[in-house]
């Protein structure tokens, strides 16, 4: 109920304001840009790890 009450609260400041769109849109696309390049990092940052099981424990710990 919450999220279609932000829906529908953004629709009208949408009609109410047309650029909000674009600044929302422009929001949107850029988290997820940010939310890519975080995960690629991450991804290869993990997938660089050592091979060795006992080095990897000592550096979880």
């Amino acid at each position: 109920m919450l999220t279609g009450i932000v829906l529908l609260l953004a629709g009208i400041l949408i009609a109410l304001y047309p650029p909000l769109l674009a600044i929302i849109v422009a929001s949107v696309l850029i988290a997820l840009g940010l939310l890519l390049v975080v995960s690629a990092w991450y991804h290869r940052k993990r997938r660089r790890g050592g091979d060795n099981p006992i080095i990897e424990l000592i550096l979880r710990y």
